[in-house]
């Protein structure tokens, strides 16, 4: 599967943003979805999860209550809508799919459990 990312961009604290990733090549609804992000000399970590149909999702705790993952799988799409937005959520946003929706938490939150990636979408949070 190919994944294109899009919808980063420059916006002042407290702002919102919504992220798209668009998937093409397979069937989109065989995958399990994610977003991650990657700051400046840090390592890539979790942002959220969202299971095949969308039933089941998963927030690290700094976005939780602020960002939300959802997916259309007739449109081939997974979002990220990221609301009261914060200078520390500034990163490049990356969106990740893979076939295993694994049952261990904290495998589906490390990076190296997904298979495929998007390019990233620069999101900038000023203060």
């Amino acid at each position: 599967v190919q994944l294109q990312a899009s919808g980063g961009g420059l916006v002042q604290a407290g702002g919102s943003l919504r992220l798209s990733c668009t998937a093409s090549g397979r069937t989109f609804s065989d995958y399990a979805m994610a977003w991650f992000r990657q700051a400046p000399g840090r390592e890539r970590e979790f942002v959220a999860s969202i299971t095949y149909r969308g039933g089941t999702t998963d927030y690290a705790d700094s976005v939780k209550g602020r960002f939300t993952i959802s997916r259309d799988n007739v449109k081939n799409t997974l979002y990220l809508q990221m609301n009261s937005l914060e200078p520390e959520d500034t990163a490049v946003y990356y969106c990740a799919a893979d076939r295993t929706w694994s049952p261990s938490r904290r495998a589906r939150r490390n990076f190296t459990s997904w298979a495929h990636w998007g390019q990233g979408t620069q999101v900038t949070v000023s203060s």
